[in-house]
């Protein structure tokens, strides 16, 4: 192997090691990352293999320029965790959902022949 295709190995590897790339699922051509909406995930990943809906209460937040403006107050907001079992021979996904947006992805162990 030369210089350059160890290199390249060991970047991405650092890059998977670092959480740099973990935070994210492709779904078909789609690239799934924290701030999609729940919609997007359903659109390009299908319906999830187990879901879970609980409920927080935060400070209110509206979206202007891009950016969240928090507000004075309180609201309640669901948290909605998804599971996606894609099958033995990948990992098992798990989204968490806050007020409709990927709040966070998580990998866990290998799936299985559902």
């Amino acid at each position: 192997m030369n210089a350059r295709l160890r290199f390249a190995a060991f970047l991405t590897g650092a890059l998977l090691a670092g959480g740099v790339l973990a935070d994210s699922v492709r779904c078909g051509s789609k690239l799934i990352t924290e701030g999609d909406t729940i919609e997007e995930v359903q659109q390009y990943c299908g319906e999830p293999t187990e879901t879970k809906r609980t409920w927080i209460t935060r400070q209110p937040r509206f979206e202007y320029g891009g950016q969240e403006i928090p507000f004075p107050g309180e609201e309640d907001v669901p948290v909605d965790i998804w599971i996606y079992d894609f099958g033995p021979n990948k990992l098992v996904r798990q989204m968490r959902f806050v007020a409709g947006k990927v709040d966070s992805i998580e990998t866990r162990e290998h799936g299985t022949n559902r």
